[in-house]
């Protein structure tokens, strides 16, 4: 008896069973309980208070990064989302100093102008950096490439950037430029 391993439900991990003759004989009797709570887990998962911003944290500070978006700069160079803290050390060290205008967190020489900076994105783009193809994709959107700003938010949602799930779930929520889904909704506020 005790060589048996007992295996969970797969849903909702509360049952045991010895095998899977004795889970489908049980299943009537468990169903309404086990969706009580798959549903009880997915607000759990859901409604959790995060530790720390969507953002994480400085990579140079290592403090949480902020919410506001324009309180931290992100560097075309290497996708380093940077606090404005950190940003501002590192230029006031380079002013005093005399130094030429660098990244804070790889050190590589900043961009002349946006150009340049597109040019440092779709080379991180090549390596499939999430961060870059988000931007690249809010670049396309922002100059009314629907079709090409769609292809590089899906791509980005699909590495895992919650930036780009964030977009697409708005672009299905209100209907604009994509067909109105709510259940494609649903699944990119999920993620």
């Amino acid at each position: 008896v005790d060589d048996i391993k007992l295996k969970d439900c797969s849903a909702c991990k509360l049952v045991k069973y010895c095998n899977v003759k004795c889970q489908r004989k049980h299943r009537p009797q468990h169903k309404k309980e086990c969706k009580k709570r798959m549903a009880e887990l997915r607000d759990e998962l859901l409604f959790k208070q995060p530790e720390s911003s969507h953002h994480g944290d400085c990579p140079i500070c290592c403090l949480p990064l902020p919410i506001d978006n324009d309180k931290s700069t992100l560097m075309s160079c290497c996708c380093k989302l940077i606090c404005d803290g950190c940003e501002y050390a590192n230029t006031t060290r380079e002013l005093v100093g005399n130094l030429q205008q660098k990244c804070p967190f790889c050190r590589h020489p900043a961009p002349n102008d946006d150009e340049e900076a597109d040019k440092n994105f779709m080379k991180r783009a090549e390596f499939n950096d999430p961060v870059a193809i988000l931007q690249i994709g809010l670049r396309r959107r922002d100059e009314g490439d629907i079709e090409g700003a769609f292809e590089y938010l899906t791509k980005a949602a699909e590495l895992g950037d919650a930036g780009a799930h964030d977009v697409l779930a708005l672009m299905y929520d209100e209907g604009k430029d994509v067909e109105k889904d709510e259940k494609k909704e649903m699944h990119h506020l999920e993620k």
